[in-house]
Formats: C-alpha cells, sequence, structure tokens
C-alpha cells in the first residue's frame, strides 16, 4: 500500500478552518454573570468618570451668586443648589443611558481598540439586553425627574435624549457634524442648569460652552489618530475623515475664538462688575487651554478628556482657582 502525505494546501486549509474568526476571539462566549457581577459591569459600563461633563449644569450657579441669592440668608440658595444637584442628577441619568446604547452600538469596533476593548459589552461580560433594559430605564427616569422639576427643562433634556440617540445612530459618523453635536450637548447641559434655577445667562456663556466643547472634541479626534495611527479607521470610520494637519488646523481657530469670546464675556456681558474685575480669570481660561495643548501633543493624553481631567493634578487646580475668582469676584460686586 502507498501512503499518499496530505498537500501543503490542505493543511493549511485546515488551519484555517480550525482558528477561530476575529469577532470570536475578541469577544469568547461567557457565563451569563450573576445579579452582583452584573451591576458591577453595569456600574463600569455608565463611566462615572465622565459625569464630570454634566458639571456644566452649575455654571449658571455658580454665576448667579450674588444676584439670585445672597449666601447671607440659606433661604436663598438652599433650593437653587437643590435644583442644581436635581438637574445634574438627570443628565447623569440620561448620559448614562447615552454611553449603554453608544458601547452597544460600538461593540465590535470598541473591540479594536487598546482602552475601549475592556468596556463591560465590548468585552462581553455585561448582556447586551441587560445593557439594553438599563438604558431604557435610566433614561425614562431621567427625563421624567427633569420634566418634574421644570418643564422647560424637561424638554431640553428631552431634546439631549434624542440628539444623543440621533449621534449613536448616525451623526457619529457624519464629519464635522460629529463635533458640532458633541458641542450641543454640552450647550444644552448649560441650558438646562439655567433652567432649572430659573435665572437668565448670558448668550455669551453659551458660546463660551459650545467652543470649548469643540475645542475638547477636535483634541480627542487628534488624540484617538495619533494612538490607533494606520487602524485608526478599524476603530472609527469617521477618523478616515480627519488628518492630523485638519484636525490641528481647527483647534488653531477654535484656541483663538474661545479665548476671544471669553475676553469680550468678561467685560461686555450684563450683569457683571461694571469695573471689568471678571477679567481676572482670564488668566485661568488661558493656562487651561494651553495645558490641555499640552498635555495632547507633547504627551499624546487627551483621548479620555475626564481622564485627564480627574489625573492632571495642575488641570484640576486651574479648573478650582478658576471657580473660586469668579465667585469671590461676583459675591465681592453683588453684595
Amino acid at each position: 500500500m502507498r501512503y499518499h502525505a496530505p498537500s501543503m494546501a490542505n493543511d493549511e486549509a485546515a488551519l484555517a478552518a480550525a482558528q477561530p474568526s476575529l469577532a470570536e476571539r475578541a469577544a469568547p462566549e461567557r457565563p451569563v454573570p450573576g445579579f452582583i457581577a452584573q451591576a458591577g459591569y453595569l456600574i463600569r459600563a455608565v463611566r462615572p468618570r465622565q459625569w464630570t461633563k454634566n458639571g456644566i449644569v452649575f455654571l449658571a450657579l455658580i454665576f448667579s451668586i450674588g444676584q439670585q441669592y445672597h449666601l447671607s440668608d440659606a433661604s436663598t440658595w438652599l433650593p437653587k443648589v437643590f435644583e442644581s444637584l436635581v438637574a445634574f442628577a438627570c443628565f447623569t441619568l440620561v448620559s448614562s443611558a447615552d454611553y449603554l446604547v453608544n458601547d452597544i452600538r460600538d461593540a465590535e469596533q470598541d473591540r479594536l481598540h487598546p482602552r475601549k476593548s475592556r468596556r463591560p459589552i465590548a468585552a462581553g461580560l455585561l448582556p447586551v439586553n441587560t445593557a439594553w433594559a438599563a438604558a431604557v430605564v435610566l433614561a425614562l427616569i431621567g427625563n421624567a425627574g427633569a420634566f418634574a422639576l421644570d418643564w422647560r427643562m424637561g424638554l431640553v433634556i428631552l431634546a439631549y435624549t434624542a440628539l444623543m440617540v440621533a449621534y449613536s445612530y448616525h451623526l457619529k459618523h457624519v464629519v464635522l457634524l460629529d463635533l458640532m453635536v458633541i458641542a450641543a450637548g454640552f450647550v444644552l447641559r448649560a441650558m438646562a442648569g439655567a433652567l432649572a434655577i430659573d435665572v437668565p445667562i448670558s448668550p455669551w456663556l453659551y458660546v463660551v460652552t459650545a467652543l470649548g466643547a469643540l475645542f475638547l472634541g477636535i483634541n480627542k479626534r487628534r488624540a484617538e489618530i495619533e494612538l490607533l495611527q494606520d487602524g485608526a479607521s478599524n476603530h472609527r470610520k469617521i477618523l478616515d475623515e480627519y488628518s492630523p494637519e485638519l484636525l490641528d488646523q481647527m483647534a488653531s481657530t477654535v484656541t483663538a475664538a474661545t479665548l476671544m469670546a471669553y475676553g469680550l464675556y468678561t467685560f461686555t456681558a450684563e450683569g457683571l462688575p461694571a469695573n471689568h474685575s471678571m477679567m481676572l480669570t482670564i488668566p485661568f481660561v488661558l493656562y487651561g487651554i494651553f495645558r490641555y495643548l499640552y498635555l495632547v501633543n507633547v504627551r499624546k493624553e487627551g483621548g479620555s478628556p475626564e481622564d485627564v481631567l480627574l489625573k492632571d493634578i495642575p488641570l484640576m487646580l486651574c479648573i478650582i482657582g478658576w471657580i473660586a475668582t469668579a465667585g469671590i469676584v461676583l459675591l465681592v460686586a453683588r453684595e
């Protein structure tokens, strides 16, 4: 009997058939975790660090000090603080729901990212059905709470919810518009904070908020391209539409516009001190922007702005200094 050795082509075909696909290797079958484990993964999935973005709702409270309430009379500021906290909580619930929906939609692409692949949904730790149920419940509670506090704030948060769903499903794939939607989300936060405590807010503050959000979004895109390089489009297709040169030009334009808008705000907005002492806060804004550019371009950080905010001590001290200086200036001028 003559022995026939298998061909090399047959061997390669057999090995290829035995190899799992990329998706199978990245998201292996896992047993469904217990309730406590799922709760832990759910908390991770809603990204508590990103809740810092919702602090924008407190801007109206800070800038109305001495005008809508007085620190010497607790009965004037305690209700405002409570209403601001409710607005913060509502946005936290709704934004958490949005993070879950976003992670469900992007699970496959997130598995190709060195950091996002560890997210519970992408890693297969949190079942998709559980994430969907949690997202619906969080969105309903957040919107209901907003309408219970003020119907106008409710409409703003409802608009934010619809905008973020549209972003997760389509708008995040539209060049330039993806960045503008992110900026709109921050403006809606500032607007909701003002409506929650029923105070007027300067249009300049909306402009500065939008420009600041664009600044962060542009530099986040820049950091993602820098981190992923040739594999950037595999993770996020929209990154194919951007180049480092374009993003650098956009960052320069937005940086200059932000500084100019904030400077004009400090001495032209109604309700600010007539002696223009609010200009004392400009150095904090200038340093904060330059510090963030340094972290993005020199230290190669910035892909996650909330992590930068919570880890970089000089940036944290700058923000605290800005809040304290603005509060003191307004308090002295209005009391």
